[in-house]
């Protein structure tokens, strides 16, 4: 009789993954997923979701695995730092046509302003969606800890974490497929490019709060200033790794306008919106907890940012990161 698997390691292991591709899969380019977690199927009753890692064919990580190293690093760190985060992932609704969902169609709706966490038919544009995604979600056992409409109209937001370690990517990326899903079921298109809508519109973004055992300690704000410091010092690595398109993505997005640090300047605050690195106000009252980088972008690998604020604020090495695959090097 067949059992559901409970873990992902009961999908595929990885040497049933090999003895499967030597026998069906005779050229060298193949690659192979192994299955790393469960999760329940929102929309198909007893379902489940597999979060998968890619591996080539002779066992090394695919190039496009950027989980493998990310997991490395936290390994590094866990047990003495628990690093932990929580992102908060834009995106924009849009209808077929590529024009943002409920936008006139021979013109734009009025200027940003009422949009923001708004009610009402004639500033929102898109409730359904967002609530329909963030209770499937929870349905699948997502840490999603809240949802909101954003600036612009027809752009929305949800929350994921906190969450340890690697799990930060997992969840982001099981999350980013529900919402697909979902909107799809509603004939409706979801973009993460950071800036879907030039001119005077805000873009997207992929804001990570991040924190560590010392910075929720006694003294953590200090922790926190010199972890600032290395952020300075790496910049341009961060950049890189912030958007698919090792910058050029979130160029369009970091313009110093917005609510947002020009893409070439740095600089941090309490309580300022248009900063690199934000300090909430209560974490400065408290004197210790968490820094929220606002430079990633919508469609950024949270693997990437996640792996790019520990090496930085934690570790300070960048020594063995392997920039082969990434868009362009520092």
């Amino acid at each position: 009789m067949y059992t559901a698997p409970t873990t992902g390691g009961e999908v595929l292991t990885p040497n049933d993954a090999v003895k499967v591709l030597e026998e069906l899969l005779p050229a060298q380019n193949q690659s192979y997923e192994l299955g790393l977690r469960l999760n329940l199927k929102p929309h198909e009753g007893n379902s489940i979701l597999v979060m998968c890692e890619t591996y080539a064919k002779d066992g090394t990580p695919h190039p496009t695995n950027k989980r493998y190293s990310c997991d490395r690093i936290m390994e590094r760190v866990m047990d003495e730092e628990n690093p932990e985060f929580a992102i908060e992932q834009e995106y924009t609704l849009l209808d077929y046509d590529g024009h943002p969902f409920g936008w006139p169609k021979s013109g734009y709706p009025g200027q940003q302003g009422p949009y923001y966490c708004a009610v009402g038919a004639t500033n929102v544009f898109g409730r359904q969606i967002s609530e329909a995604h963030y209770k499937a979600c929870l349905y699948a056992g997502l840490c999603v800890s809240g949802s909101n409409a954003e600036v612009m109209p027809a752009q929305w937001e949800y929350q994921v974490g906190p969450c340890p370690g690697t799990a930060m990517g997992d969840e982001l990326w099981i999350s980013r497929y529900i919402l697909h899903r979902v909107a799809e079921d509603f004939g409706v298109i979801v973009t993460l490019d950071p800036k879907p809508m030039p001119g005077d519109w805000n873009g997207a973004g992929g804001h990570c709060n991040f924190s560590t055992s010392r910075m929720k300690a006694e003294n953590g704000m200090k922790v926190m200033e010199e972890a600032i410091q290395r952020l300075e010092k790496r910049h341009k690595e961060h950049i890189i790794l912030y958007d698919p398109s090792g910058g050029v993505d979130n160029s369009r997005r970091l313009t110093g306008l917005h609510e947002t640090a020009h893409i070439d300047q740095f600089f941090w605050g309490v309580a300022h919106r248009g900063a690199s690195i934000r300090i909430p106000r209560g974490v400065a009252q408290a004197g210790r907890g968490y820094l929220e980088d606002r430079r990633p972008s919508s469609n950024g690998d949270p693997y990437l940012v996640c792996e790019a604020l520990v090496r930085t604020a934690v570790l300070d090495d960048w020594t063995d990161f392997d920039w082969t695959n990434m868009p362009s090097k520092p």
